[in-house]
């Protein structure tokens, strides 16, 4: 799928098609360059979720977990700060990923290989205008 974001009154309609793309996968990665919208991406899919409150980026504490009322448990994580599969693995990455939960996953880079085969993929690019391009 792909997608044209204008605005961020784009992104329910985004988040909404992403989640019913998910089918049995339980795993996203978001890449995107730094300030490309993918923590805004999430918050709104965490919405989309029935999410009400969410705490932004884990830039710090490296995960954020979440009781949506129709997913069940989710987790956000922003792998910015970690610089080995050791450092990942050390958080409990590994637990949450196969414990059948949501895991949205901000920079990826060092667990790709790590990841299911359904796993989707979804990239943000943004182009001179300031619109955003969203695929999967």
């Amino acid at each position: 799928m792909e997608f044209s974001s204008y605005t961020l009154a784009d992104l329910p309609t985004i988040s909404t098609a992403l989640l019913n793309d998910l089918h049995e996968t339980k795993i996203i990665t978001f890449e995107g360059q730094m300030g490309a919208g993918k923590t805004t991406l999430i918050q709104f899919i965490l919405r989309a979720m029935g999410i009400e409150e969410t705490d932004g980026s884990p830039t710090y504490s490296l995960v954020n977990v979440y009781n949506s009322p129709y997913f069940g448990t989710v987790n956000h994580f922003d792998l910015y700060r970690l610089n080995s599969l050791e450092e990942v693995f050390d958080i409990g990455f590994e637990e949450m990923l196969y414990a059948n939960q949501i895991c949205l996953i901000e920079w990826a880079d060092l667990v790709l290989d790590e990841l299911p085969e359904n796993t989707i993929h979804v990239k943000i690019t943004t182009n001179k205008d300031g619109t955003r391009q969203i695929s999967w």
